[in-house]
């Protein structure tokens, strides 16, 4: 199958693919990109994948400059893996500060666990690029679409303003939303509800005494408007209306169900009123964190394995593969190879992950301070960072790298190097450490596994040579590990609550945090952790289509889940609308690609804004103060849901594509 493929770019046609405007622009994407994902990751426990808006990125910027469609590739292959690396450090990194291990983010640490996992995953993808990427079976549909995307702009390149225009729309909504701009909107509203008519025996401790007392408590229900938010509204749009409201769920069963039953039978609510000061908002947020997030962690435990369970048998596939794959590649690279088809040389390869292991094996001795528990963790962490490169590959392959599961695999990872942490005696800070560590790196190797994987497939397509697509990725890993904790510091330090707050609540490195405090630490609120897994359960029973989406939802803040519903709700209406105009498939192909570039833009422009708000507000630049005003947050509203439908929508029009048969507009 592969020998009748013929790629847009031939094989034996010379052009330029590695410059240094390519090289130079690849960087700035790979640092930009992987900070706003990385914004947007902390906030709503979600990434998107940066292969489109760095494609279009790509063309817009090197055209003028008379860049060639190769250079736009490697541009794109290079900035679009530091997405794939912010994910994966977002996922683990700010577990460590969140265990109270580290009180600060270590900027060597943090960036040799980021290297390593980058440049390991690189380099295990390599090794089973060709038959991953030449693979009939695999039907790759983001790449595909990403491919299309980046020909089609060879003819006309008006695309990119929509991204160019929405991501400065996206901007200025952060910037006057924003506690560390000029808040002149307030993006929320929360109050709480009385429910009269009830009374119960509250709990009080008064000296260590335990006393029952009746108490006419009235029930009360904390609620919040959706935060008038350009990136969370995106989320949603991109996802859809099904897995926002899967979402949007999870929301609902926490705080709008848990809740009130918590603050009314909770027995720490004499404690907590006292403590503060009647103050039910408050009193409510302190539940939040104490109660709902570890019922959250424990369904989200269940719920990642559940995610990993219904692959298994692409997952067992992918391993199979994996390790045909890497005997296969011990034969070398034929002389005739011809330039779409040649790799970096095997036996460098094989020399870069033995010198990768012996420098994690270092790192390692310095958490532990045991040479033994070193060794074991990086044992560890090769393996499976082998492995789940491989699977995370091949699943990508299938379902596309936005629904790449790293979380479940880095999880499984954690659960294991824990276990052998406690099998060997490493407790306490040490052993969290290490666990974390290895988590840290296989997050990272298994987030860009995926995202290359998909990076050289587009090429496949175009006619990209595999080896200079290889060295882009290389270039991308540095110039994001290297930038990516001053991001992280830069946000714990000047957002409300710091990561782990209600801003960034980080769910995913949350649930890291907990599983190696509770396993190896020792700490662990195991009631309500079990209560949750058994709420995962009881969701995988009745046949949720995704338990792992609701715990999420129950963990992050509920204006964050309410706005991302909005995002699915605007794009359930454009979706009902392009239908009754009875689109063709190539009007609903312009309808999906405008509405990602838009969607993609806000969530870029705000996330980008965001740190650049928390960057003055690290330097002491004061801002004015300002209105503060949450009745203009439904001006925000409204522009969102206009942008989002009309922009898409007039395009299609404007196409012509609508009112005939498939058969015709194909």
């Amino acid at each position: 199958m592969s020998n009748e493929y013929r790629p847009y770019i031939s094989p034996e046609q010379s052009m330029k693919e590695i410059s240094f405007k390519a090289i130079f622009l690849g960087i700035i994407m790979a640092i930009v990109l992987g900070a706003a994902n990385a914004y947007l990751g902390l906030m709503v426990g979600m990434t998107v994948a940066a292969t489109f808006p760095a494609a279009v990125i790509a063309m817009a910027v090197l055209r003028p400059f008379k860049g060639t469609i190769l250079e736009e590739n490697f541009a794109r292959t290079t900035g679009a893996v530091g997405e794939a690396l912010a994910a994966g450090a977002i996922f683990t990194i700010p577990a460590f500060l969140m265990t109270g291990v580290w009180t600060k983010f270590d900027f060597v640490k943090s960036s040799l666990l980021m290297l390593v996992g980058g440049i390991l995953g690189v380099f295990i993808i390599t090794l089973i690029r060709r038959t991953l990427v030449e693979d009939a079976d695999l039907p790759f549909p983001e790449s595909v679409a990403c491919a299309e995307i980046i020909k089609t702009g060879q003819k006309a390149g008006s695309s990119a303003s929509y991204m160019f225009w929405a991501m400065g729309l996206g901007g200025l909504i952060e910037f006057f939303t924003s506690e560390n701009g000029i808040r002149a909107i307030k993006p929320f509203v929360s109050t709480v509800f009385k429910i009269p008519g009830l009374s119960r025996t509250m709990y009080l401790n008064s000296d260590n005494v335990e006393v029952y007392k009746a108490s006419p408590m009235k029930g009360r229900m904390f609620i919040e408007s959706p935060a008038a938010n350009a990136a969370m509204t995106g989320v949603g749009y991109i996802i859809g209306p099904k897995l926002a409201a899967l979402t949007f769920s999870g929301g609902v069963l926490g705080w709008l169900f848990l809740m009130p039953i918590l603050l009314f039978i909770s027995g720490e609510l004499g404690n907590l009123a006292s403590k503060f000061d009647g103050n039910w908002t408050d009193m409510a947020i302190s539940a939040y964190n104490a109660q709902i997030k570890p019922i959250a962690v424990g369904a989200m435990l269940v719920g990642a394995f559940f995610t990993l369970f219904k692959m298994r048998k692409s997952l067992m596939t992918g391993i199979g593969r994996s390790i045909l794959d890497v005997k296969k590649t011990r034969a070398g690279v034929k002389t005739d190879t011809p330039r779409t088809d040649k790799d970096l040389p095997f036996p460098s390869i094989i020399i870069a992950i033995i010198a990768l292991f012996i420098s994690m094996v270092f790192l390692y001795n310095i958490f532990t301070h045991s040479i033994g528990s070193a060794f074991i963790s990086a044992i560890v962490m090769i393996v499976m960072g082998l492995l789940f490169a491989a699977v995370a590959g091949y699943l990508v392959g299938i379902i596309g790298s936005s629904s790449n599961p790293i979380s479940g695999l880095t999880l499984t990872t954690l659960l294991i190097a824990a276990l052998m942490m406690v099998l060997m005696g490493q407790t306490g800070d040490a052993g969290i450490k290490a666990v974390l560590g290895v988590a840290a790196v296989v997050c990272c190797v298994a987030g860009v596994a995926g995202d290359m994987i998909q990076d050289l497939k587009v090429g496949h397509i175009l006619g990209g040579t595999p080896w200079r697509m290889q060295v882009g990725e290389l270039i991308g890993v540095v110039a994001a590990a290297l930038t990516l904790t001053f991001s992280l510091q830069l946000l714990h330090n000047n957002v409300e609550g710091g990561i782990g707050g209600i801003t960034l609540p980080a769910p995913q490195a949350g649930l890291m945090a907990a599983m190696a405090k509770g396993i190896v630490g020792g700490e662990m609120a195991w009631p309500l952790v079990l209560a949750g897994m058994l709420l995962a359960v009881v969701l995988i029973l009745i046949g949720s289509p995704s338990p792992m989406l609701i715990a999420v939802g129950m963990y992050l803040p509920f204006r964050a889940t309410a706005c991302i519903f909005l995002g699915g709700v605007l794009k359930y209406y454009l979706d009902r609308s392009v239908a009754k105009k009875k689109s063709t498939a190539k009007g609903k192909e312009i309808v999906e690609n405008t509405g990602l570039l838009l969607a993609s833009g806000l969530i870029a422009g705000q996330a980008l804004m965001g740190i650049i708000t928390a960057g003055l507000k690290g330097l002491k630049i004061e801002m004015p103060e300002s209105l503060n005003n949450p009745w203009l947050a439904l001006l925000i509203y409204f522009t969102l849901g206009f942008i989002l439908i009309y922009f898409p929508y007039k395009k299609m029009v404007s196409a012509g594509e609508f009112g005939k048969s498939t058969e015709e507009g194909s």
